[in-house]
């Protein structure tokens, strides 16, 4: 009888220590999924060559820091406070971001959904003049080649050659005072914190979605005038840094051309490196592929 209760208090005793293990390490997991890392599948050809429908990728939340909000309200779809632990780096241009798609339930309203994440290449940067010229990006200042060029130089000559079945021209901000497509776009200000625009019709056209997200407020345009609630608005401060994010597929990828700026608070990270490959249909694991770095 003696033994047997030994025995038990030995196997109680390894149930709470495992028990104990467990609970640290999902803590940990946590406080990494948080704070450093957090890995995504692709799910599309969006991003091809560099990556492939089926590649699992690694985040990497250090270079701006890891966002905290209050996830419940979140997941009810509430607006959200969004503040971020200090960063130990810099986005720089040709960056793959992932984020959260800042359109998920109507093209007029920046909104939050946890569910729907977006991996892009950066090629604006908050204070960046962008255009596009013959289907190639173009920055002020920049002398860089911007996203993938051999994709773009095959979409400039498709278009040369009127060859656009399948292609969606069209680009934002849908709207007759700014006629613009993807072969030529812009010049674009993409807004960085604090810098400044006088309202007129383009500006509102532009960043009417942006401002009313920052202020929560409707914007409106009447007789010339502007009012934002009931208040007139001749020019505008902006409260956030914003991106222009390309696919590396330019023929089809829903992005910045189509949806506008990407709100810096809806970035996760910065897309680090393949950690898991596999082929979609017949689920062949591509190992070739296994921690290759994203360039």
């Amino acid at each position: 009888m003696v033994e047997l209760k030994r025995r038990l208090f030995q196997f109680i005793d390894k149930l709470f220590t495992l028990f104990y293990v467990a609970l640290v390490i999902g803590v940990l997991w946590v406080v990494m999924q948080i704070t450093s890392i957090a890995t995504f599948k692709i799910p599309s050809d969006s991003m091809e060559p560099a990556l492939l429908a089926g590649d699992n990728i690694v985040v990497n939340k250090w270079i701006m820091g890891g966002r905290l909000f209050n996830l419940w309200d979140a997941a009810d779809h509430k607006d959200i406070n969004i503040s971020r632990l200090p960063g130990f780096g810099k986005i720089s241009h040709n960056d793959m971001l992932v984020f959260n798609f800042p359109y998920p339930a109507a093209w007029d309203s920046i909104g939050m959904n946890l569910m729907t994440y977006y991996v892009k290449r950066c090629v604006g940067l908050p204070g960046d003049t962008l255009e596009i010229r013959n289907a190639h990006y173009q920055v002020r200042g920049c002398s860089k080649p911007l996203g993938n060029q051999e994709s773009q130089d095959a979409l400039s000559a498709l278009l040369t050659a009127g060859q656009t079945t399948g292609v969606v021209m069209k680009g934002y901000p849908y709207n007759d005072v700014v006629e613009w497509d993807i072969e030529e776009f812009g010049p674009l200000y993409i807004p960085a914190k604090g810098g400044c625009i006088t309202m007129d019709p383009v500006n509102y056209a532009l960043y009417k979605n942006i401002i009313e997200w920052e202020q929560k407020q409707k914007l409106v345009q009447g007789s010339g005038l502007f009012k934002l609630g009931n208040e007139p608005l001749t020019a505008y401060r902006f409260l956030h840094n914003y991106y222009f994010v390309a696919g590396d597929k330019v023929t089809n990828s829903q992005d910045s051309r189509y949806w506008g700026l990407l709100p810096e608070d809806y970035v996760v990270g910065k897309a680090s490196f393949i950690w898991k490959s596999k082929e979609p249909v017949t689920g062949k694991i591509r190992w070739k592929r296994i921690f290759k770095a994203i360039e």
